[in-house]
């Protein structure tokens, strides 16, 4: 890992002479050159503190030059299995044509002579990665400042800029350490005891029963992709799922919609929940005063729901992911939404390198999914070679997502939805509106097909095995209650909050 950040340190750094800065802002660059020769000393005379020093610094770390010099001589040594002394540095250093450069033989005798042994060497590796960070923040700051006073400057650009220069100045000198396997046992047996005492589901209910069997809800840090055709029903499924997280078991959840406007998914929702027609909320029909009234009371817990919506067009994967990192701190949400991937914006210096864009998208989702530990469910593309092939009813592939190999790879989970009548292949009208939702990919888990229907004049797919949304006559049926219905207290749709229905059960989540 570290021989691809350095080029990015340099790069980052090269444009901007930190020096010169200093003599213009009256002070000098964070540094500790006699901290870097105690460094390069102990390396030089104690080989049992090469490893740990190795794994924590890199040549960035060292402000001086000739510092910096003697110490990529000696990674490159270590590299090469090559033991660190005077005599091997010296080689190294002129074949790399930087001998006379760092001062000669004379000078890596001194640094030798610098230190009596390594004991502290663990404190100066901090002392160096914290002037690096020091330095990197005032680039990056430099970088910033410049930019910002450009008359040209994209505001959204710049944002995007200021985030990923802060970003990268921070996560380029924070390693994480490996951790005891016993350790981990422990933490895992604490969350297996937590959840025989809290028999349900382990993440974030779908509302779906059959689904949620097998994944036990969404799970925590996961980046599921839920990809179809145009039109087959993506938005409506995760507005479903997002409905039923909200305010059928109160979770926030936050949506990013990249194509729709907030109010067509509003009425989208307001569809679903009352099941009056659609073309009736869309306007296109007049309501019933019977109507209204259904609608006023069906809709009345949809509109306390925890449930925000972000409809920033060609959002930056970068804002993306500030804006999440604030609903999750300051709203506790817990499920995130993007409709869709391919609409969100990829860092600037790969745009028109579309493959590269999309793989760099995908790996941010799940870069934030495990940062803010919280499901994130994005919505792909497929290419048209689903439609076009033969035998198998044109049943979805792994290899039909769109644009990039790497959302596959990134994904812990990849759903498809397939519907036949979509396909034109419905071969009796008992078939309009069956869908099969495939798992096709899950990481920690097994995979298989969910059996839906879809209801297109509701927008609203139901569990063909277990009408899950026979809840919703509960939920009418208590809209004149202030408290509004009990999310775990009815068991139509197949949860119960007791032990007595195994794991259909949620518990206390």
């Amino acid at each position: 890992m570290a021989e691809d950040k350095k080029p990015r340190q340099r790069s980052r750094t090269s444009d901007i002479n930190l020096d010169t800065l200093g003599l213009e802002m009256g002070n000098i660059p964070p540094q500790a050159l006699d901290v870097e020769e105690a460094v390069l000393g102990a390396l030089l005379i104690e080989p049992n503190c090469v490893d740990e020093a190795m794994g924590e610094l890199t040549p960035s770390c060292f402000y001086s030059k000739t510092n910096k010099m003697i110490f990529e001589a000696m990674s490159a040594l270590v590299a090469e299995h090559i033991s660190l002394d005077v005599i091997s540095v010296s080689q190294k250093l002129k074949a790399q044509d930087n001998f006379d450069a760092v001062g000669g033989a004379p000078a890596l005798v001194k640094l030798s002579l610098k230190v009596a042994s390594a004991a502290n060497i663990e404190y100066n590796c901090r002392i160096l990665k914290e002037k690096c960070i020091q330095r990197e923040l005032i680039t990056a700051s430099c970088k910033i400042l410049r930019e910002s006073y450009k008359e040209s400057a994209n505001v959204n650009d710049l944002m995007e800029m200021a985030q990923t220069e802060i970003y990268a100045a921070i996560q380029n000198n924070v390693k994480r350490e490996a951790q005891q396997i016993g350790t981990a046992i422990n933490e895992a047996l604490e969350a297996l005891q937590a959840a025989q005492n809290n028999p349900g589901l382990s993440g974030v209910p779908s509302g779906f029963v059959t689904l949620d069997r097998i994944t036990q809800g969404w799970q925590p840090s996961d980046l599921i992709i839920l990809a179809a055709r145009p039109s087959v029903g993506k938005t409506a499924f995760v507005l479903n799922i997002a409905r039923n997280a909200a305010v059928d078991f109160n979770y926030p959840v936050a949506i990013f919609s990249l194509e729709m406007p907030t109010i067509q998914l509003a009425k989208r929702m307001m569809t679903t929940e009352s099941r009056i027609d659609a073309q009736k909320i869309k306007g296109g029909v007049k309501l019933e005063d019977y109507e209204w009234t259904q609608l006023e009371t069906s809709i009345a817990n949809l509109a306390k729901a925890p449930i925000y919506i972000d409809d920033t067009p060609s959002l930056p994967v970068s804002e993306f992911r500030s804006k999440v990192k604030r609903l999750v701190n300051q709203k506790g949400v817990r499920l995130v939404i993007v409709d869709y991937l391919q609409l969100m914006q990829g860092p600037a210096e790969l745009r028109g390198l579309r493959e590269q864009e999309v793989a760099a998208i995908s790996r941010a989702l799940k870069a934030t999914a495990k940062e803010q530990n919280v499901p994130i469910i994005a919505l792909s593309q497929l290419s048209r070679q689903s439609e076009l092939r033969d035998g198998s009813r044109r049943r979805p592939q792994l290899s039909d997502l769109r644009e990039s190999g790497s959302i596959e790879q990134d994904a812990d989970m990849v759903l498809f939805i397939h519907r036949l009548d979509y396909q034109g292949m419905a071969a009796s009208a008992e078939e309009v509106g069956v869908t099969q939702l495939i798992i096709a990919k899950h990481r920690n888990g097994e995979i298989g097909d969910v059996p839906l229907r879809f209801h297109h004049e509701e927008v609203r797919f139901v569990d063909e095995a277990d009408s899950t949304f026979r809840q919703a006559d509960v939920v009418n049926s208590a809209m004149n209650d202030d408290a509004g219905p009990d999310p775990l207290a009815y068991t139509g749709g197949g949860y119960s909050t007791g032990s007595e229905f195994g794991d259909t059960g949620f518990g206390n989540i």
